[in-house]
Formats: structure tokens, sequence, C-alpha cells
């Protein structure tokens, strides 16, 4: 049976490749984001190029009002949505506590948890309703360790693992499936964000080591998703070889 899955934050990076390997697989697609040209460009692609439906809901997560109009508008056909893909999230800058910038700070906060909260408040009465559906919420390794300089960054991260958990405890006895992927170093638009369009320090958390790539992601995603309806995968890490921890990266040194 097709599901109708929302993914936000489709206009690049694991979104995007994640919109992209489950129209593969016979899902429907809602599609997110703050760019429209993109999202119309990847609706089309995906349509000519797969069975896939996709509608577009062009908004900025970080603003309730925005969120409840768009999701509100969603035509009778789209409104039973079975997939959630709580995706949409950024870094912005990379320094000590004492030195940050507060408006970084507002957009991490508004974006990572309060636009995950103000998401999962419109759609997660309807799974409750049907008693059906899956949250799969995009954290990070940033969730379960704090590195140098990560400091609020990470603290959007802590947050989202513990609503995780709490969506869990509170969904399960709604027949809602609820999981938390957390990536580790992944080569997409996030370190280009964090340092504000600068693509040479972009390039440096990357510097002598293979990360992993947004379609490495989506293949989780869709793995989880596949699993049979008795197996709820509750939260996977995932790194590249090269990453230990949230912090410690073994790196090839040029010889």
């Amino acid at each position: 049976m097709t599901k109708t899955t929302l993914i936000t934050g489709a206009t690049a990076g694991i979104g995007e490749a994640t919109a992209r390997l489950l129209a593969k697989n016979g899902y429907n697609l809602i599609v997110t984001g703050r760019r429209k040209a993109r999202l119309d460009n990847l609706k089309k692609d995906l349509e000519k190029n797969t069975t896939a439906k996709v509608y577009t809901l062009n908004f900025d997560i970080r603003h309730r009002d925005k969120v409840e109009q768009a999701l509100d508008s969603l035509p009778d056909e789209w409104k039973d949505i079975e997939v959630l893909i709580n995706n949409a999230g950024l870094a912005a800058g990379l320094g000590p506590l004492h030195e940050g910038d507060l408006d970084d700070w507002e957009q991490m906060i508004d974006t990572n948890v309060k636009g995950l909260l103000y998401i999962s408040r419109k759609i997660l009465p309807g799974m409750v309703e049907r008693r059906k559906g899956h949250v799969i919420n995009i954290s990070s390794t940033a969730g379960k360790e704090v590195y140098m300089n990560g400091n609020v960054y990470c603290a959007t991260k802590f947050a989202v693992d513990a609503l995780n958990k709490a969506m869990r405890l509170e969904l399960v006895d709604h027949g809602v499936k609820v999981t938390s992927v957390n990536p580790g170093f992944t080569e997409t638009e996030f370190s280009l964000v964090r340092f504000k369009g600068d693509r040479e320090k972009a390039k440096m958390p990357y510097a002598g080591m293979e990360p992993l790539r947004a379609e490495d992601i989506a293949e989780v995603i869709l793995f989880v998703l596949s699993r049979p309806d008795h197996v709820n995968i509750n939260e996977i890490i995932v790194t590249p070889k090269a990453q230990a921890n949230a912090f410690y990266i073994h790196r090839e040194r040029e010889r």
C-alpha cells in the first residue's frame, strides 16, 4: 500500500535524498522547504522518473502560523499522513558559548526544536486517531555527546533526542512508531550553512576522512520504514568508519 509521507527540509541534503529514494520505492510525498524553485524542480523530476505523486509546501518551519496555514491547506486526499520525517535542521556558527551569536542561537532553536514541535503537533493527532503512523526524527551524534564549540547546536539535538523518547512513550499505546536517526559527519550543505557560505571553512570538517553521504542516511530511513509492522527501530546512530564518537575523527595525513 502506498504511504503518504511528509518530509521537512526536502530541498537539499538528507531530505532530498530521502525523497528521491522513497519515491522510487512506492511512497507518495509531501515535500516542504523554504526554497520554492527547488521544491518545484524536485516535484517535476520525481513525477517524471517515478510513479510517486508529489505535493509541495513552501514555508519556513520556524514560523508557527506558516506551518499551520500550509498544513491546513492540504487537499483532503493528502491529509492522512502516515509517515512524518522531521528532517529540517541546521547548525549556525561554531564557537564558545561566551562568544556566541544570539541570532544564530535563535535560528537553531527555532528550526531544530520549535519547528519540529510545530509540525509534529499538527500531524500527530491524525496518526493517533487512525491508530497508525511512523515518525522519524533526524537528530545527530551531537544529540548524544557534546563537542567543543557545538554548545547550542548540541543542546537542540539533545532536545530532539528527549522529544523522540517522549513521543515513543506517549504514542506507543496508539499504534504509532517513533524512531530517531542520528547521523555523524555527513557531507551536505550542513557545513556550508554553519559557516555562512564560506566554502573553504565548509570543507575543513571532512578533511582527511570519508564522510557519510546524504544517500547513506536515506537508505537507513528506508530500512527503518520497511520493517514489519510489529518491529520498531527506536534509534540508530550512524557514523563514517573514521568517526568514533561525536568529536573524535581519525584523519589520514598526506605523506
